[in-house]
C-alpha cells in the first residue's frame, strides 16, 4: 500500500526571491550550483515586490504518466512523487508538452524528460530555503 504522497506547498507571501531553493535543487539534480538547471521556478512580478516559486505538484492524476508511451514515467512506491526513469524515456517530449505547469525539462545533453523527484521524499529545496517559503506536506 502507498503511503500518502508527499508534496511542497509553496507560501509566495513569504519568498524573497532570493534562489537558494533553486541553487540547492541544482546541485542534487546535476551535481553543481546552477539555479538555471533547477527544478523550481521563481515569478518575479510587481517590480520584484512579490516572488512566486513553482513547482511540481506530483499530480494525483498526471497527464505526463498517462501521455508517456513507454511508460517511463511512474509513481514513486514511497514517497508518491511522479518520476521518470532516464533508461526508459525515448526522448520524444510528450510529457513536457501535456504538462499544464510546464514542470518538465528536458536535458540539453541527453534530450531526455527530467523532472522534480522530490529528493526521494526529503526536497532539498525545503532544506534550503531560510524563510519556510516551501514546505514538504503530507497529502492524504
Amino acid at each position: 500500500m502507498l503511503r500518502p504522497q508527499k508534496f511542497i506547498r509553496t507560501h509566495f507571501d513569504l519568498c524573497t526571491g532570493c534562489s537558494l531553493c533553486k541553487t540547492a535543487c541544482s546541485m542534487h539534480m546535476f551535481g553543481g550550483y546552477n539555479p538555471n538547471r533547477s527544478m523550481i521556478r521563481i515569478r518575479h512580478l510587481w517590480e520584484n515586490l512579490a516572488h512566486i516559486p513553482i513547482v511540481c505538484e506530483h499530480c494525483k492524476n498526471p497527464m505526463c504518466l498517462k501521455v508517456c508511451p513507454t511508460k517511463a514515467i511512474s509513481r514513486h512506491e514511497k514517497t508518491g512523487a511522479v518520476i521518470i526513469d532516464q533508461e526508459k524515456c525515448v526522448a520524444c517530449g510528450l510529457c513536457q508538452k501535456y504538462c499544464p505547469l510546464e514542470m518538465i525539462y528536458v536535458n540539453p545533453e541527453t534530450h531526455k524528460a527530467f523532472k522534480c523527484d522530490l529528493c526521494q521524499g526529503d526536497p532539498e529545496c525545503v532544506q534550503a530555503c531560510p524563510f519556510n517559503a516551501l514546505e514538504l506536506l503530507n497529502q492524504e
